[in-house]
C-alpha cells in the first residue's frame, strides 16, 4: 500500500468550524487534539504529514505564542509534523499554470482599480451633498463621516476581488510546492489554495474534514485488527 502523505496549511490548526465541532475554543486546543490523531496515523498507519518550513511553521507558531501554548503541544508539534522547506529551484511547474497565474493576477489588479474608482466618486458625491445640506459643519468632520459609511466597504470589496480565491501569499505557494515536491495531498480551508492545487493535480482535503478523516481511517484499522485476531 503507497504510504499517504499531507502537506498541511496553517488552517488545518485554526479552522473555526472544526473547533466548534469538536468542542475547542482556543487554536491551541485544537491543534493538540490534531497533533495526538496525527501522532497516532504515524504509528499505526505510516501516515505523514509535512508543514512547510519556515513559512507555514513559524505562522503556526505565531498563533500559538498568542495563546500562551504550553510548551508540551509545542513539542508534539516538532515531533509529529515533518518540517521541510519546498526545493524551489527542482520543482517543475507547467508554464500554462503560470500564464493562468499572471493573467488572473491582472484580472484582479484591474478590478480592485476600478472599485477604487467607484468608492472616489462616491465619496466625493457624498461629501459634496453633505457640504451642500450642512455648510456649517467642518471640513474634517464631513471627512470623517463620509469615510466612516465607506472605507469598510471599500475594504472587503478591494479584498475579495484580489485575495479570495487566489495565492496571495508566500506560505500559500509553499503549501502547494511541497505537496508537489512529495506527492502529497494539501490539507487547507483557502479557497486560493484548493484552486490552484487542482490546477496541479493535486488532491485537496478540506481542513473541516481532515481530523475527522484520520479518525475514520484510525477507528477502521483498529476493527481489521480486531478482525484478524
Amino acid at each position: 500500500m503507497q504510504k499517504q502523505r499531507f502537506c498541511l496549511d496553517t488552517s488545518a490548526f485554526t479552522e473555526p468550524s472544526v473547533r466548534k465541532a469538536l468542542g475547542f475554543k482556543t487554536i491551541t486546543e485544537l491543534t493538540d487534539r490534531v497533533m495526538d490523531l496525527i501522532a497516532e496515523a504515524r504509528i499505526k498507519l505510516n501516515i505523514s504529514c509535512h508543514i512547510p518550513y519556515p513559512t507555514v511553521y513559524n505562522e503556526l507558531m505565531g498563533f500559538l505564542e498568542n495563546e500562551n501554548c504550553p510548551r508540551d503541544v509545542i513539542v508534539k508539534v516538532d515531533t509529529w509534523l515533518v518540517k521541510k522547506t519546498p526545493n524551489r529551484y527542482e520543482i517543475k511547474i507547467p508554464s500554462e499554470i503560470f500564464y493562468e497565474y499572471v493573467k488572473d493576477l491582472r484580472e484582479r489588479i484591474n478590478k480592485g482599480m476600478r472599485i477604487g474608482e467607484e468608492h472616489i466618486i462616491k465619496s466625493t458625491d457624498m461629501a459634496y451633498e453633505l457640504a451642500k445640506k450642512h455648510p456649517e459643519i467642518d471640513k474634517n468632520e464631513i471627512i470623517n463621516r463620509v469615510l466612516s459609511k465607506t472605507i469598510n466597504t471599500f475594504r472587503n470589496k478591494y479584498r475579495s476581488a484580489l485575495r479570495v480565491g487566489t495565492l496571495d501569499s508566500a506560505p500559500d505557494l509553499d503549501v502547494l510546492l511541497l505537496a508537489k515536491e512529495l506527492d502529497a495531498a494539501v490539507v487547507a480551508s483557502d479557497a486560493g489554495i484548493e484552486k490552484w492545487a487542482q490546477r496541479l493535480g493535486l488532491r485537496f482535503v478540506d481542513a473541516s474534514d481532515f481530523p475527522f478523516m484520520l479518525e475514520e481511517y484510525l477507528k477502521h484499522n483498529d476493527r481489521h485488527r480486531k478482525y484478524l485476531r
